[in-house]
């Protein structure tokens, strides 16, 4: 039965809004509580700009639904909706009007929609923004001009200097702040525009080398730089949905959902997240109770965070353990983990970012520290599975614990930069989650 009114063509649907502290709109939490049915899908978009992207995110994901579960299920639809962005260069497979991305990726200049979105991302601060667009559109071949881009971004990411201090005062960094926004903006630049090139992405062209380290800069070709400038303009909305995710799915979701079980305790609970919503579903675990059973499964769609997350021991530092270590046991169900090598945001940009965020040594040779959930699964997870999508399909999934499934037989579509990133609305990922709920027919 389709939800009349929502664009959803399924229901009983609802929406839960967060705002980036994690409240959420109290209209949305009390229809959610009156929804009748056994089993709640909750589902957390990752980038998008609009309310609109996410309700038809939802409306293609949850179609295949209804189908697919067993007579005894009863299904509410649930959407989480909270503060992100996605660049109008970043592709999400049939929804983008033809030439749409063409126009957007032309070059490194924003285009109206990117700017308009950035300004919904960061109220307020029309100023910043009007500059950072005015450079990427010029882009001057000074290095001046990416000092000041680069002074510009991080007073949007919330790493400036404090207010007053001249640059180079030896103000200290404050405590976290990743490298990618405190090494020299140019040798920055240079990495991430060598990264658009690995991508495919058009403006990449100019830069084939690598990193070589915080020492270096580019002596000439500096106006082919500003990709990698925009890049970085993007890694900072990244940097930032990334801390919103966290709270957004601890202080937020993950209470309203334990509270609605101590109403409701024969109400079953599945997350769904993808991108950085699969952070927010996955730390919504944190305010689940220990020993509580009301969320029966989590499935990650392209997770944009550690693949350690769930480790209890970093391999590369044993007395240290994942951002969310154990907390899988607080799921009576599986953890799947859906990857696909097909995703160049997670597998070129991600381990990027979270290499400059860890290491200001250089960027030659990754390795396994940086790598993302949605790349090559759940890692370093003693009894973690791995199989294919088709294995999955086939009553592969466990019954308990994490599994990392290979989705990239049909996690395939997209361009640069992000490639098949946003490639998740797929009746075979509907199968997975009903597989891991044990909602089957």
């Amino acid at each position: 039965m389709a939800d009349g009114g929502t664009g959803i063509g399924v229901g009983p649907y609802q929406e839960l809004t967060f705002d980036a502290q994690g409240d959420v709109d109290p209209a949305g939490r009390a229809a959610v509580a009156r929804m009748e049915a056994t089993d709640l899908l909750v589902f957390a978009h990752g980038w998008n700009s609009e309310r609109s992207t996410a309700t038809r995110l939802y409306d293609r994901f949850f179609a295949p639904f209804p189908g697919l579960v067993g007579p005894g299920v009863r299904l509410g639809y649930v959407g989480v909706v909270w503060p992100s962005i996605r660049f109008s260069d970043e592709p999400i497979p049939d929804f983008d009007p033809p030439g749409a991305l063409a126009e957007a990726a032309a070059g490194p200049a924003l285009d109206a929609a990117t700017r308009a979105a950035l300004g919904g991302f960061w109220p307020g601060r029309e100023p910043e923004l009007d500059r950072i667009a005015a450079l990427l559109g010029e882009r001057p071949e000074s290095e001046a001009a990416f000092a000041e881009f680069g002074a510009l971004v991080r007073e949007l990411a919330g790493v400036g200097p404090a207010a007053g201090a001249a640059p180079g005062a030896g103000v200290p960094e404050p405590a976290g702040v990743p490298d990618l926004f405190v090494l020299e903006p140019v040798a920055v630049c240079r990495a991430l525009t060598a990264a658009l090139a690995q991508a495919g992405a058009a403006g990449g062209e100019g830069v084939r080398g690598a990193w070589t380290g915080p020492g270096f800069t580019a002596g000439e070709g500096l106006r082919a730089l500003w990709s990698g400038a925009k890049e970085l303009l993007r890694q900072a909305t990244y940097y930032e949905m990334k801390k919103r995710a966290g709270v957004v799915g601890e202080h937020g979701l993950g209470p309203l959902l334990t509270d609605l079980a101590g109403r409701r305790p024969a109400l079953r609970f599945h997350l769904i997240g993808h991108s950085f919503g699969a952070r927010v579903v996955s730390f919504s675990l944190r305010a689940v109770p220990p020993g509580a059973r009301h969320v029966k499964s989590l499935t990650l769609l392209q997770g944009a965070f550690s693949h350690y997350a769930f480790s209890d021991r970093l391999p590369h530092s044993p007395g240290r353990g994942g951002v969310l270590g154990g907390l899988q046991g607080r799921v009576d169900g599986p953890v799947v983990a859906c990857h696909s090598s097909h995703d160049s945001a997670l597998g070129v940009f991600y381990p990027l970012a979270s290499r400059m965020a860890g290491d200001s040594a250089g960027l030659v040779g990754f390795d396994d520290r940086w790598g993302a959930l949605g790349h090559d699964g759940v890692q370093a997870v003693p009894g973690t599975l791995r199989i294919a999508l088709d294995r999955a399909l086939d009553g592969g999934l466990p019954e308990a614990g994490c599994v990392s499934v290979d989705a990239g037989s049909v996690v395939r579509r997209g361009g640069p930069p992000s490639g098949a990133h946003s490639d998740i609305c797929h009746e075979e990922l509907a199968r997975i989650v009903v597989g891991a709920g044990r909602m089957g027919r």
